[in-house]
């Protein structure tokens, strides 16, 4: 079931039980703005254990908040009841919550005027208590009411007005930018899971290039992400980067990022180059040019503090990090033993290798040969040559006598290293191989 079938489903039955009920929120938003939306949200009157009550199942999400998530057939709908918060200590989450009868009150607590629309499904009648209508029309984002109080309920709110005014095209009003750019520095007090969340949907929503100006100018990068903040202003060799510094080259790869990408891909493509600021030389000699010796080492150790701080899974963490690692390696690759090229092209999810090369090659020099020159050794190679079956494993060396050691995994890696180079192509031959190499270690 879609989102929205059920979403008209679950406000039918609360008509029926004599409830107001409210499409509300984004879902509202995007239906103005003739968008698909992926989720539905609904406001009503009924309190939580009605709503437990009118469908069975459901879970109470926060019900201490008054919202309960009602499940069907794969589809999922949160269902909220009118409140008025009051107080927010911790910066996060409401003191005490005060269930109201009216939808005005509901809409005032709120984050963003284009936010706080309310729609009946039925009609399609909007209710706007807040100005959002005229604010998608002039492409605003601003917060409701007074915008340092918006964000001191919740300090996520300023990134996501950020992402918001990427996402759409939206300028951020005035009062709006000013309060962000003033309670910037507060922004750490939310959780490393819901910042990396946001960041992610930042990043891959199809904004990137412009959202990462945006939280530069709003004064939020240098607290969220230093290190990125550091590559402004560091200069490159022209004749291999035409473009400009780090920070014009990395926006310039994000602004090509596709919606809806891989989240490792672009948190990769962020960071792919985070260790140049730490390790730029100037030019030196008459025919010196800028170097940053060692980038790729010191920008894996940043990328995996990052991570680490950001808590991702191992997984993602792994991921970034291999992209920052071997981000430079296609460089060789026309010169790559047989061997080599193979397990390059064996890392995991390597299409988002190819893809951050890609992407780094257009945003500098536009020398696509090494690009090209994998792709056709993909498409030209079979996979079983890229991923033979193994001819002898740990057991056959054992059954020679060999302890597993060093020595052990250098012999199964050397014989792997004479299959994909085609110098192997049987057991009995590999068996000949390591009896020859042992031979010959024991002669020496």
């Amino acid at each position: 079931m879609h989102s929205r079938a059920l979403a008209d489903k679950i406000c039918a039955s609360l008509h029926a039980a004599g409830h107001q009920a409210w499409f509300v929120g984004g879902c509202v938003r995007d239906l103005m703005l003739g968008r698909d939306s992926a989720d539905f949200d609904i406001s009503t009157d009924a309190t939580p254990p009605r709503v437990l009550e009118l469908f069975p199942g459901s879970i109470a999400v926060g019900a201490k908040f008054g919202v309960i998530l009602v499940v069907e057939d794969g589809a999922k709908v949160e269902v909220a009841t009118f409140r008025s918060d009051m107080g927010y200590s911790d910066g996060r989450h409401p003191d005490r919550v005060v269930y109201s009868q009216t939808p005005q009150e509901d809409v005032l607590r709120r984050d963003f005027t284009i936010n706080g629309l309310l729609m009946d499904p039925r009609s399609g009648e909007v209710l706007d208590f807040v100005g959002g209508r005229a604010d998608i029309d002039a492409k605003i984002i601003r917060a409701i009411g007074e915008p340092a109080l918006r964000f001191a309920e919740d300090k996520l709110r300023m990134v996501r007005a950020v992402r918001f005014a990427a996402r759409l095209g939206y300028a951020l009003e005035p009062a709006t930018f000013a309060a962000i750019q003033r309670l910037a520095p507060e922004v750490t007090v939310v959780s490393a899971e819901r910042l990396r969340d946001e960041l992610t949907k930042l990043l891959t929503e199809g904004a990137a290039s412009r959202g990462f100006e945006l939280l530069d100018e709003a004064g939020l990068l240098p607290v969220l992400l230093p290190d990125v903040a550091k590559m402004k202003g560091v200069e490159q060799p022209p004749q291999f980067h035409p473009e400009g510094d780090v920070w014009i080259h990395t926006r310039m790869m994000l602004e090509m990022l596709s919606p809806g990408c891989s989240p490792t891909l672009a948190w990769g493509v962020l960071l792919h180059d985070v260790g140049k600021p730490p390790t730029f030389a100037p030019p030196s000699g008459p025919d010196g040019r800028i170097r940053f010796d060692g980038h790729v080492e010191v920008g894996m150790r940043m990328a995996e503090e990052i991570c680490r701080e950001l808590r991702f899974s191992n997984e993602d963490a792994a991921q970034i990090v291999a992209l920052v690692e071997h981000h430079l390696r296609f460089k060789d690759v026309p010169q790559m033993r047989a061997s080599t090229l193979k397990r390059f092209v064996r890392l995991p999810r390597f299409e988002e290798h190819l893809e951050l090369h890609r992407l780094d090659c257009l945003s500098s020099h536009r020398m696509m040969d090494n690009y090209d020159f994998v792709r056709r050794f993909l498409a030209e190679t079979p996979s079983e040559q890229v991923r033979p079956p193994r001819l002898i494993t740990g057991d056959d060396l054992k059954h020679l006598g060999l302890e597993p050691g060093p020595q052990f995994r250098s012999l199964l890696r050397a014989v792997e290293d004479a299959q994909l180079e085609g110098r192997l192509t049987s057991r009995e031959g590999a068996l000949d191989y390591v009896r020859a190499k042992l031979a010959g270690s024991a002669g020496n």
